[in-house]
């Protein structure tokens, strides 16, 4: 890709170490090892009120990832990412562009359903943030694609504000970064389908270049 495509960000809150995440998470070396640690974690609140750590599914070397905020009633309730209305729009989003669902991994930038569906704070936020970093370090993909506002400031820039950003490309340590509305905002605004397809057309672009 060429880099004057690239948006350059400020990756400052995704480099901020959590405290003791050297000791806590840096000796994993597996996703199901992640995941069983992720099963025992109470760092933030969020886990007394939840029914399941929703950690994320998909191959664990997938070439794209999908991040998004977090978990919703139904996803509470099956243990799954992106099973809800908003996830049912992402299945015919992925299919239209090229993609099956069992090829993408998809996490949320928080494991546990924060009440009411309400957005994650920026406590819980950074108590979730070293699984997420060590998700991307231990599947290595390609491409992530930031599904919303949260995820693109929690994963790019803390400033973005995801109307001026999406769509974008930015690179971090050989990882493409693409920002683009959350499916869930697309059910509450019509207009944003247009530009979330454009965005996916550029992500299937860059994914057939990546991989041949």
């Amino acid at each position: 890709m060429d880099r004057d495509q690239l948006w350059q960000p400020q990756f400052d809150f995704f480099r901020q170490e959590a405290p003791d995440e050297s000791e806590y998470l840096g000796q994993v070396r597996s996703l199901g090892e992640l995941e069983r640690r992720a099963r025992q974690c109470s760092r933030c609140g969020l886990r007394r009120g939840c029914r399941n750590v929703v950690f994320g599914e998909g191959p664990p070397d997938a070439v794209v990832m999908m991040v998004g905020e977090g978990p919703g009633a139904a996803e509470d309730a099956q243990g799954r990412p992106f099973v809800g209305p908003a996830g049912q729009l992402l299945d015919r989003i992925l299919t239209a562009a090229g993609f099956r669902r069992s090829e993408v991994y998809i996490t949320n930038v928080v494991m546990c359903r924060p009440p009411f569906n309400r957005l994650p704070q920026a406590p819980e936020v950074e108590a979730c943030l070293p699984f997420l970093r060590a998700k991307i370090r231990l599947i290595r993909p390609r491409i992530v694609v930031c599904l919303g506002a949260l995820a693109t400031q929690t994963l790019i820039d803390p400033r973005a504000r995801i109307t001026r950003v999406r769509g974008q490309w930015s690179e971090r340590d050989g990882v493409l970064y693409l920002p683009t509305y959350h499916p869930a905002a697309l059910l509450r605004d019509e207009r944003k389908k247009r530009p979330v397809w454009e965005d996916f057309k550029k992500l299937r672009e860059t994914y057939e270049r990546l991989v041949g």
